[in-house]
């Protein structure tokens, strides 16, 4: 079976593509055959985050009807399957004939995950991009701005009949000034799903064009997004990747998470 994901944000700047990019590679990582899509045909990220910025064929080729889907497909060295959108102006002035969502249904069988990465806000495009999925999940930050516009993304994926996974809060720092997971919940009525923590090796992984699960596993926002990664497939983080020795003397002093 085929799930259709849908990864998006009410507002720019919370960091969902690295989250989406990363989340992917995870759920590869862990032997599932899976298709990143970048649904962000205005300002993509994708292929920059995966030092795949320069592709022949993208997305906006397939929406145009210039090209087949399976022709816009490409291996990243890590194995991920990648479905880009194109970086240059020239593709912003494509037209798209076709819908998202009847591009991806394409998807259905050939695939065990589909992520899609929407563009940022709730604009049409993104709109468009949340109707191609069958789940959703929010990605924010801890703060009332960012969760008031994630609210909006949220009642409109219930609107279209999109089921709603869960938030995934971004870069937390445990401040005083940020909401607590219970009042995120409570004000979203959506369970969060996910905590990364703010990390230094997040823009050391971006600037290498490597993804940060790779680049820096053990950093604490790469395990992180690999214990979502397994709890998505039901499985125990620490029974995929056990400990060494090292580390769980570590995590009995709290240092290892």
């Amino acid at each position: 079976m085929t799930r259709l994901i849908t990864l998006c944000s009410g507002k720019g700047g919370v960091g969902k593509t690295t989250i989406s990019t990363n989340l992917a590679a995870a759920l590869h990582k862990f032997g599932k055959d899976v298709m990143l899509v970048d649904g962000n045909t205005t300002t993509p990220n994708v292929s920059v985050i995966l030092g795949m910025p320069k592709l022949p064929i993208t997305i906006q080729d397939v929406l145009a009807g210039n090209a087949k889907l399976e022709d816009s497909v490409y291996l990243h060295p890590s194995g991920l399957k990648v479905i880009p959108a194109g970086l240059s102006m020239k593709h912003n002035k494509q037209k798209h004939k076709k819908k998202m969502a009847k591009v991806f249904n394409e998807l259905v069988g050939t695939i065990e995950y589909g992520l899609i990465d929407c563009s940022a806000g709730l604009g049409n495009e993104a709109k468009n991009a949340m109707e191609a999925g069958d789940e959703f999940i929010l990605i924010t930050n801890p703060e009332i701005h960012a969760l008031t516009d994630g609210l909006k993304a949220i009642e409109h994926a219930r609107e279209i009949g999109v089921k709603t996974l869960g938030v995934i809060l971004n870069r937390v720092n445990n401040k005083d000034y940020e909401m607590s997971k219970e009042n995120v919940e409570e004000f979203l009525e959506t369970p969060v799903i996910g905590m990364i923590p703010e990390d230094e090796s997040i823009k050391k992984a971006i600037a290498i064009k490597k993804p940060l699960i790779y680049a820096y596993p053990n950093s604490p926002a790469s395990r992180a997004i690999k214990r979502l990664a397994a709890r998505m497939i039901g499985e125990d983080y620490r029974t995929i990747e056990p400990e060494t020795f090292s580390q769980k003397i570590l995590r009995m002093f709290g240092v290892y998470k």
